[in-house]
């Protein structure tokens, strides 16, 4: 397979279609291999419009849904950006080249395993994923934004807690069937929302309170 055409087709075709306009974030898709972040026996998968099932019970966002979790969630050169659940390890790389320091929680440390060796075998050194409860409080806040990789029916008191004057995050936030990504800031003690795109994933196991609008 051609992969750089595979890549410029993903961009044109999946990515610009659905409002993902950065010319930072397309950059960074066309530079960043996902091919070599999918399972082998899906390698021929790596660019179709669909959510990968990964091992220990993980999913591969679609990669449209990756791009646009990223632009919403505006890194900056200088963020700390904390990943509840990572998923994927392709949403850590591709996080990586647009801010400071990648932070990956996940409780399989099997999985961290892997994550950290498909980083590694990227060439990627400013993340890394941490074995832990991907919404206990991290020794590493306050995180300039935050994206989880799953939904809830509120945000996460201990995610929203851990964030910078300032700070992002970005979770789905809803019941089934309408799911909502939507982008809370932190400016001083007022904390705005906002909903950015429809979009469904499956809970995370939530161990600890919610916030309360």
């Amino acid at each position: 397979m051609d992969w750089e055409n595979a890549r410029y087709l993903l961009v044109e075709q999946q990515i610009r279609p659905w409002n993902v306009l950065n010319p930072v974030i397309l950059a960074r898709v066309l530079n960043t291999r996902r091919e070599d972040f999918v399972p082998a026996d899906k390698k021929e998968l790596a660019f179709v419009d669909v959510e990968l099932p990964l091992a220990h019970g993980q999913l591969m966002l679609a990669p449209k849904v990756e791009a646009r979790l990223l632009q919403e969630i505006d890194l900056k050169p200088t963020d700390k950006l904390l990943i509840a659940g990572p998923g994927a390890a392709y949403l850590v790389a591709l996080a990586a080249g647009l801010c400071a320091h990648v932070v990956a929680v996940d409780a399989d440390i099997e999985y961290v395993a892997f994550i950290n060796a498909q980083l590694k075998a990227a060439g990627i050194k400013n993340a890394r994923a941490e074995v832990g409860d991907a919404l206990a409080p991290n020794g590493q806040a306050p995180f300039d934004a935050i994206i989880a990789t799953a939904s809830f029916d509120q945000a996460p008191a201990s995610l929203l807690a851990q964030l910078a004057n300032n700070g992002r995050l970005l979770a789905i936030i809803g019941e089934e069937p309408m799911m909502y990504a939507t982008l809370y800031r932190q400016v001083g003690a007022v904390l705005e929302q906002k909903q950015v795109f429809d979009y469904n994933l499956p809970r995370m196991r939530v161990t600890a309170p919610v916030f309360e609008f």
